[in-house]
């Protein structure tokens, strides 16, 4: 039997996979978020995140690639630049009171991405490659050190400046939080294999909810409310990391 802890975590990344991937992220701040409110050890909570991104940014990415929602003119020099710093980035291991403190930071910044309606407004134009790179880097190197994607960062930027469509946006940052888990997890590798064995339920948890947004996404689904409800809880778990 799982204790009633397990099962709150269980529920919890089911329903984060669902509206995260709803619109091509991963869900890993709303899984830090899960896991930092539930006081789970941030030794456990940045692998954790990685792994469950890996799942559900690989099945987004899928689900808006075969919907043509997908551009890799826009997605190579993010990712060139994004991929060797996540791995650095996982390389890091900071001083505990300094990554709650940085995570507590990072899920505000993500409780206001997901509480923001981004459109497109007009035809979107390439970005430039010396400005992606640069991008790319800083949201790379965030990843790998606090244990999310990047993607609730770089869909904003990608929308307000204007670099393409709302749902390409989306597909491109599914599989930008692919590649950067990927690269922060190698880079982590060590504390990988201290995960808890009840991580494979986490896992089925998020592939079902994973599914089940990225369809809803790809397609008609618009999860602006239940996304501004989310975004307070993020708010709530970084506001602990921070002040408690």
């Amino acid at each position: 039997m799982f204790e009633s802890i397990e099962l709150i975590i269980i529920l919890a990344v089911f329903a984060v996979a669902i509206l995260y991937s709803s619109v091509g992220h991963g869900g890993a701040s709303g899984y830090l978020a899960v896991m930092a409110l539930l006081a789970v050890a941030p030794d456990v909570t940045r692998p954790a995140a990685l792994v469950l991104n890996l799942f559900v940014a690989s099945i987004a990415f899928i689900q808006f690639y075969r919907a043509g929602h997908f551009d890799w003119k826009v997605f190579l020099p993010f990712a060139a630049a994004s991929i060797p710093a996540a791995f650095v980035g996982g390389m890091i291991q900071l001083p505990t009171h300094v990554y709650k403190m940085i995570l507590g930071a990072v899920l505000m910044l993500a409780a206001i991405r997901l509480a923001m309606d981004l459109k497109a407004k007009c035809q979107p134009r390439a970005p430039q490659v010396w400005l992606a790179l640069i991008i790319g880097a800083i949201l790379g190197l965030v990843s790998g050190l606090v244990g999310v994607g990047g993607g609730i960062f770089l869909t904003p930027i990608l929308l307000l400046m204007n670099w393409t469509e709302t749902k390409r946006a989306a597909g491109v940052s599914a599989l930008f939080i692919l590649v950067n888990s990927v690269a922060g997890l190698l880079g982590n590798y060590a504390q990988v294999t201290q995960l808890p064995p009840t991580v494979w339920f986490w896992i089925g948890a998020a592939v079902i909810g994973g599914i089940i947004g990225s369809t809803l996404g790809s397609f008609r689904f618009n999860s602006l409310t239940l996304r501004r409800v989310l975004a307070i809880g993020l708010l709530l778990a970084g506001a602990k990391l921070i002040f408690t």
